[in-house]
């Protein structure tokens, strides 16, 4: 009897080792947490980060289901897309509200190249459940003067193109790790001032996309999609929603990959308040 039960466990634990997980869930001190304690913190939050890997195809899949579900518990939800400028909010209400059909969303709102297989998900069941979806980006054309010319270059942006930027003056500091370490992992490449330039632009995405995300809250939940960099370490879009309010209620989700997803790494631990750990082979989505 006691070598069948322990031919029995080792049976078990054998059919165990051979599941293929797509992800795990982790805290921020990297404990494994079920997705439906993940779901209960953040129907308590004002503002959702969800920081994604572009090119993966579990962070989207995510993605859809933690919208659907924040939906459920708060139909007062709304979307924001790095994925979308500032300056197409009009044609992708036009489309949300029926005016415009998708082939010309598709040629007027410089939708990113992965739009059908990864965003478009979103932005329909927005469209379908008549949610509020915020083209939260600068206009690439700014944030590449900013890259070339410098931070003092968007005061020469004509008024009604500043709309479509956070605030001038924006405080920009280069101190804080992440434009730290952008600034140094290019080295002395460029010309002189072009590494801190880089940063700086990087600084002008955050705070408008922080800008935009400010301007539209309500009473509902405001969850939010970008890449991982904009709000890892709580830096980034977080650092500028603290400055702007610090009494917000703000979660974070980050997402990395593992070539072993079964214990997350000292180095992706206390990047967000919860990580997405998926296995670096993984299926890319482009």
């Amino acid at each position: 009897m006691i070598r069948f039960l322990v031919v029995l466990t080792l049976f078990s634990y054998s059919l165990q080792a051979q599941d293929k997980l797509a992800y795990r869930l982790y805290t921020q001190e990297g404990k494994p947490v079920e997705f439906q304690k993940i779901i209960n913190e953040l129907i308590k939050a004002d503002i959702v980060l969800f920081g994604e890997l572009h090119d993966n195809s579990i962070d989207h899949w995510l993605q859809l289901q933690v919208t659907k579900d924040l939906f459920k518990a708060n139909p007062q939800l709304a979307l924001g897309f790095e994925m979308f400028e500032a300056d197409n909010q009009l044609v992708l209400n036009e489309y949300l509200n029926g005016t415009i059909e998708e082939r010309h969303l598709l040629h007027e709102a410089k939708v990113w190249d992965n739009y059908k297989n990864d965003y478009k998900p979103l932005i329909e069941f927005a469209k379908a459940n008549k949610l509020k979806a915020i083209a939260t980006n600068v206009p690439r054309r700014y944030a590449n003067l900013v890259s070339r010319k410098g931070i003092d270059a968007l005061a020469s942006i004509q008024d009604e193109g500043k709309q479509f930027i956070a605030t001038l003056p924006i405080e920009i500091d280069l101190e804080l790790p992440g434009y730290k370490n952008m600034i140094s992992s290019m080295g002395s490449h460029g010309t002189p001032g072009s590494a801190e330039n880089i940063a700086r632009a990087q600084a002008v995405k955050d705070a408008t996309m922080a800008y935009f995300i400010l301007k539209n809250l309500s009473t509902g939940i405001f969850i939010h999609y970008h890449g991982a960099y904009h709000s890892q370490n709580f830096e980034g879009i977080y650092w500028y929603l603290r400055k702007a309010n610090p009494n917000l209620k703000i979660v974070t989700i980050h997402s990395v990959e593992q070539e072993d997803i079964n214990k997350l790494s000292d180095d992706n631990k206390n990047t967000a308040d919860f990580i997405i750990c998926i296995p670096s082979d993984m299926t890319k989505t482009y």
